[in-house]
């Protein structure tokens, strides 16, 4: 660890981010462009609603929409986006959110899209006041559901893309907007930790929603891509429900600086940065008994790969949980993405690595597979256990 990390200066444990644009972890490294642009303007007085004007320009520049506002993450963009195909440009009703009366409050999605990003997606709904309707069930939704959900009350519909929603048995996004279309329904799409700024518009969405802080790498945001009148009413929501999801100057200025870093990025250098990372863990791990690991391209096609380490614990004396917590552990924590675990796999993601973190992870990895293969009985922990403990260790916060 560098002198000059400010972890150590706070106390914080230096954690080495396998997991990828993870909240919980700080979602991504800040880019230079974006560090300088926050640090210049934190000084300076300006006007908000020019300096979203600017930030308006430059998502429709990259994006290909109309328009295009900032707010204060993803999450708070799914309630403002709902907000707004409820209300439009009505100031008064703005005012009364989440009050819904008199006005169109339903909002579809699909069954197998309501899930958990740290957070339930639905939830993001109901905060604006909105009712949700879903559509389907879990493992299978179809456009008839779709098209006989739609009532007069429907206000808009959500399409969630994400590695967490059912890969099989949903509506394709396309077929989606051209049901919701075809009844003058505007489709939202919460497309957080997506790389592509332009397939989701260019298929058909009214409004698509991005992290300003994953990918892009830029401050804590989220960014508002669509329609101008609807991007419009997002944007007036900060006189309503907004104003808690507001975003600071900083915010809005390190937003623009990250989206003009992405088109000048040496995006074919990242990719060869991270397949050089995952070469190194694969050298690691070959020949370890009960060790398979597999490149595993990203399953929303985003242009990244994840080494996918399977372990069997009767040859390698460990579970994949107890494998993945004990590498999270001691002077050199490694953070696995671990979302799966009880499958018998976790993942590493290399898109958050500094230079050289890589070779600090193969030796952790070495470390913890030889300690497991010295052990005198398996290290198999019970999962449920493990999952209650995790619980309760958030309840204890801030102990």
């Amino acid at each position: 660890m560098s002198q000059t990390d400010i972890r150590q200066k706070l106390g914080l444990r230096p954690v080495i981010n396998c997991s990828g644009t993870m909240t919980s972890l700080g979602a991504s490294i800040v880019v230079p462009h974006a560090i300088d642009t926050i640090t210049a303007i934190l000084s300076q007085w300006t006007e908000i609603s020019d300096l979203q004007r600017i930030a308006s320009r430059t998502i429709a520049r990259l994006t290909g929409a109309e328009a295009g506002c900032v707010t204060a993450s993803c999450s708070a963009a799914i309630t403002l986006a709902c907000a707004a195909a409820m209300t439009g440009k009505d100031l008064a009703a703005i005012e009364r959110l989440p009050d819904t009366t008199g006005l169109n409050n339903e909002v579809l999605i699909q069954t197998g899209h309501m899930v958990s990003y740290g957070a339930p997606v639905e939830q993001g709904i109901r905060l604006s006041g909105a009712k949700v309707v879903p559509v389907g069930q879990a493992t299978s939704a179809y456009a008839y559901q779709l098209e006989g959900a739609i009532t007069e009350r429907t206000a808009a519909a959500v399409y969630v893309i994400s590695h967490h929603v059912v890969d099989y048995g949903q509506i394709p996004l396309k077929t989606f907007c051209e049901i919701a279309h075809k009844k003058g329904v505007p489709v939202i799409v919460d497309a957080a930790s997506e790389y592509d700024l332009k397939i989701f518009l260019e298929a058909g969405a009214d409004l698509v929603l991005y992290s300003g802080h994953k990918f892009l790498g830029g401050p804590t945001s989220g960014i508002i891509a669509g329609a101008k009148d609807l991007v419009a009413a997002c944007y007036l929501q900060n006189r309503g429900v907004g104003r808690g999801m507001k975003i600071g100057k900083e915010g809005m200025a390190g937003v623009i600086a990250a989206l003009e870093a992405w088109e000048t990025r040496d995006h074919a250098g990242i990719r060869a940065r991270e397949q050089k990372a995952l070469d190194v863990w694969t050298r690691a791990l070959d020949g370890r008994d009960g060790i398979t690991a597999i490149v595993d391209p990203d399953p929303t096609f985003n242009p990244l790969d994840r080494l996918k380490i399977f372990i069997d614990p009767e040859g390698a004396n460990i579970s994949a949980w107890d494998l993945a917590d004990r590498l999270g552990k001691g002077e050199r924590p490694v953070i696995v993405r671990d979302h799966e675990v009880e499958h018998g796999y976790f993942y590493l993601d290399p898109c958050n690595l500094h230079p050289d973190e890589e070779y600090i992870v193969a030796e952790r990895l070495t470390e913890e597979l030889d300690t497991a293969r010295k052990s005198n009985e398996p290290i198999v922990s019970n999962i449920e256990a493990r999952r209650l403990a995790q619980e309760a260790g958030a309840l204890n916060w801030p102990d």
